[in-house]
């Protein structure tokens, strides 16, 4: 969520004393604040751009495709600030047990694609499947093939910008 100071007519806006928020990690960079503030539910990630001690504390929120998600996201932060129960994060951000555990074999087929590692050498190394030490031409007809197959086109899809997909509940 990008925070910014609001102008200075908005004196009933909290100011910018984020520090007592007790952020979970913050890291200053040329571009703004970036903070990120643990809660049970979900953390809140926040980038400040413009930290101005004293101002009141606005919430920037481009008119995008992702605006009812950043909506979302500065709702949740504004019952935080104003100690309000913050709730569960929406539906569409949660995810399953299954899409974890897909997600977790994507990057580690990735990893190991990026490495060098053969499809063959994922599938034993993730499965440990049985196919994986059939002849090759057994091999290429196999379902573990297909399945390490996709899980790394999927992850590449992802690293290039796919995982937006994941922010907008998709």
């Amino acid at each position: 969520m990008l925070l910014t100071a609001a102008p200075s007519c908005f004196e009933s806006a909290p100011t910018d004393d984020l520090a007592s928020l007790s952020p979970g990690a913050t890291l200053d960079q040329a571009d703004g604040r970036h903070m990120v503030l643990d809660e049970s539910s979900g953390a809140h990630r926040l980038w400040y751009l413009d930290p101005a001690p004293g101002q009141p504390l606005g919430v920037l929120i481009p008119l995008d495709a992702d605006f009812r998600i950043r909506l979302d996201a500065a709702l949740r932060f504004h019952r935080r600030l104003t100690g309000t129960p913050v709730g569960p994060l929406p539906r569409g951000w949660r995810l399953t047990a299954m899409q974890r555990r897909r997600l977790i074999l994507m990057l580690r087929a990735l990893d190991g694609r990026q490495a060098g590692a053969s499809y063959r050498d994922i599938a034993l190394a993730l499965f440990d499947a049985q196919e994986a030490r059939w002849p090759a031409r057994d091999w290429k007809c196999s379902a573990a093939r297909s399945h390490v197959i996709r899980l790394v086109a999927d992850a590449i899809a992802l690293m290039n910008g796919g995982y937006r997909k994941l922010l907008r509940g998709r």
